[in-house]
């Protein structure tokens, strides 16, 4: 005989089948997006999967990646930064003229990392001690860093940096140093992410902070700890960066924060804090900077470009807020029908 089924198993069935296809939709639709703009970008252009594009889409990306990571930790726990592009000049600047005076690539790296995390050191202190919005605070420390890049170099370019550029041209066999640089840098923001406290500790200051603090999570030292993080990524992303233009540019870096907040926020991460993943990060980042790329191969003005960029990150937020709406309405409606239920059955 076959089973017979109620028309509330039958209900039951059809929504498990419904969750577990809008969960497999929500984990790897970035991912699906990304294979068929991959796929269209190569048909509207001969010259997208000639192998010089495709390692110059994967240079370009380290930056990107770099601002992008430390943007979806800040994001992810309820904040953000706008003084990034503005830091990793500063960071750059002075990490070159610390390399022509030494001659140290090490010490110049190090002067870079310190310099990120002395400014976002600045940043956590306002955001956790004082309770600044971050908006307003890392917005006064995009124009501190500028400044303070722009009155050490009298507004000029550092030319002749000689060796310093290896770290961003130079090449490890087949592979570019940037690019080694950011793999190592993935599985180390992967690993902190899913298997650290303090990762966790990220997700549930950004889900529900008073209810993190109440058990017993330091919601100002991640704070602090988010700042310092993000700060090395800035720092690591201004050497890549001066590396790769063979100079330090003071005024280099102008609008690299929407770079970080597009590719994390296109990469799924919540701006309303306590969802993101690193390889939705990826995902977004490699979106962003192969749009970029066939825009230019395409000749699409440089405005009409930054049009699109902006219309990308307008979308995506309102598509994570329609998003968090729709599954709250689920919620409710789920909780109504189980107390129509209950009192049915009473």
């Amino acid at each position: 005989m076959r089973p017979v089924f109620s028309a509330r198993q039958g209900k039951e069935i059809n929504n498990e089948k419904n969750k577990q296809l809008s969960a497999f939709l929500q984990r790897f639709s970035i991912f699906i997006v990304l294979i068929v703009m991959f796929l269209v970008c190569s048909l509207l252009s001969p010259y997208f999967l000639k192998t010089n594009n495709l390692m110059n889409i994967a240079r370009q990306l380290c930056v990107g990646i770099l601002i992008a990571y430390g943007e979806m930790i800040l994001i992810v726990s309820g904040f953000l930064d706008l003084s990034v592009g503005s830091v990793l000049a500063l960071a750059g600047v002075l990490s070159v003229a610390c390399y022509k005076a030494t001659g140290s690539m090490a010490l110049a790296i190090l002067v870079a990392l310190l310099v990120g995390m002395a400014c976002n050191l600045f940043n956590g202190i306002f955001v956790a001690q004082f309770e600044v919005p971050a908006f307003i605070a890392t917005l006064g420390m995009q124009q501190i860093a500028r400044g303070i890049a722009l009155y050490f170099t009298g507004g000029a370019n550092i030319l002749q940096i000689g060796k310093y550029v290896n770290i961003g041209q130079g090449m490890i066999g087949f592979m570019p140093v940037p690019v080694i640089i950011v793999i190592v840098i993935t599985i180390a923001v992967w690993y902190m992410f899913n298997h650290t406290s303090y990762g966790r500790s990220l997700y549930a200051i950004g889900g529900n902070r008073k209810a993190a603090e109440a058990s017993g999570i330091n919601g100002k030292l991640v704070i602090y700890k988010s700042y310092l993080i993000n700060g090395m990524l800035a720092g690591l992303a201004g050497v890549i960066f001066m590396a790769r233009n063979n100079s330090g540019l003071p005024n280099g870096a102008v609008g690299y924060e929407m770079t970080g907040l597009t590719a994390a926020i296109v990469g799924g991460t919540s701006f309303s804090g306590g969802v993101g993943t690193v390889m939705g990060t990826v995902a977004g980042a490699f979106i962003i900077g192969i749009l970029e790329n066939i825009m230019n191969l395409l000749g699409v003005n440089s405005y009409i470009q930054n049009i699109i960029e902006g219309a990308i990150i307008v979308i995506a937020v309102a598509f994570d807020i329609m998003s968090k709406s729709r599954k709250t309405s689920k919620m409710i409606m789920a909780v109504d029908d189980t107390k129509k239920e209950n009192s049915s059955a009473k």
